[in-house]
């Protein structure tokens, strides 16, 4: 499945939105998390002033780091899904007519803002959303995951999305979507933006004021596109990540591999010897690479974003997607797979969703090529 660059960002940020009627926009909101905790979310801007950007090497690299975690009990305000500023971006690059600028920063979520965290030791899970895709397309994930008692921090990798909002109002573009993609680039960046977010969330002074209710030796990293195919390389360069997941990572899978968990989950395409010939066969040569313990799913009907909030939005919006598979499907089956995943390898529990077939998400399948 090949994506360009600039389509990439049109499509991946709000699937469908071309022929929005001119009516009032429904309200948006994301499925409530399935897990029996509250949920607080810190935004964090952080400067890696060892490193200059990858793309604007006269700057520093600064990110913006959403950070979910298990609450106490609260009624503060609800945290927002991204900025006007991010909203109006991406809305902006579509031919939508009737789809209000600030849409998006609109969805009604389910954290509160700066909430106490719950005093109790957390796992952490690091979510990279995909190239042109900002952190909080994958909000519903990780949601439910600090709704299960996990620590989550989503990495806004900047100048990599078609927008990203700094503290001081400023909002960056995507710089590197108008230049030639170089996706061994891309991942390098994301290894080096990974264990400095790391380093700033585990380190002796954590940069969060929770950070101390992290346990820093249960850490797994899951990614979406180009976070799934970063994912493999973060890990090798960062003995910290225990576990890896890729979420439809296209096209750059190495031959190297990981001795550590990893599951690979994408489209019917990403099946082994499928109909998208170099996806499948970078995915092939990954598989035997992989010399832990491994899984090999793939998700009938699904395309590229299923495994993020924008089908769901898409849909909600009243865009007709076809045959896709239905937006909250495809959330209930990442939550699904994912929370089992890290469940596994980061607290030991026994996981049977993993094992095979299942009557319930009879949509996944499982390979063993």
């Amino acid at each position: 499945m090949k994506i360009p660059a600039l389509l990439a960002v049109v499509v991946a940020m709000t699937i469908g939105l071309t022929g929005v009627a001119t009516a009032a926009t429904p309200s948006l909101e994301l499925p409530p998390p399935t897990g029996p905790l509250s949920i607080g979310l810190t935004t964090l801007h952080l400067t890696d002033r060892s490193r200059a950007d990858p793309w604007v090497p006269s700057e520093r690299r600064e990110l913006m780091v959403s950070v979910w975690y298990p609450a106490r009990a609260t009624g503060g305000a609800t945290a927002p899904y991204m900025t006007q500023q991010e909203s109006a971006a991406i809305i902006g690059l579509l031919d939508a007519p009737g789809a209000p600028a600030d849409a998006y920063a609109k969805v009604k979520t389910h954290s509160s803002v700066d909430a106490k965290p719950l005093g109790l030791r957390a796992p952490l899970v690091v979510l990279s959303p995909g190239f042109t895709v900002t952190r909080a397309e994958l909000t519903s994930l990780a949601e439910d995951l600090a709704s299960r008692g996990y620590v989550v921090a989503g990495i806004g990798h900047n100048y990599e999305s078609a927008a990203t909002t700094f503290p001081d109002g400023h909002t960056t573009t995507c710089i590197a979507c108008a230049l030639p993609q170089d996706r061994a680039k891309i991942a390098a960046g994301r290894v080096a933006d990974v264990s400095f977010v790391l380093n700033e969330l585990t380190g002796p002074k954590p940069v969060w004021g929770g950070g101390k209710l992290i346990d820093a030796s249960r850490i797994a990293m899951v990614g979406h596109s180009a976070g799934g195919y970063s994912a493999i390389p973060a890990m090798r360069a960062d003995s910290r990540i225990d576990a890896g997941l890729s979420l439809d990572g296209i096209d750059t899978f190495d031959e190297v591999g990981t001795d550590r968990p990893f599951l690979m989950m994408g489209v019917p395409e990403h099946q082994p010897n499928g109909t998208d010939p170099e996806a499948s066969a970078a995915w092939d040569k990954t598989w035997p690479a992989l010399t832990g313990w491994k899984r090999w799913f793939t998700v009938d009907k699904s395309d590229h974003f299923a495994f993020t909030d924008n089908i769901l939005l898409a849909q909600q919006l009243g865009i007709d997607l076809g045959d896709t598979l239905p937006g909250t499907r495809g959330v209930q089956i990442t939550r699904a797979y994912v929370d089992a995943f890290v469940n596994r390898h980061l607290r030991g529990c026994p996981e049977p969703l993993l094992n095979g077939p299942t009557g319930q998400y009879p949509e996944v399948r499982g390979w063993t090529p």
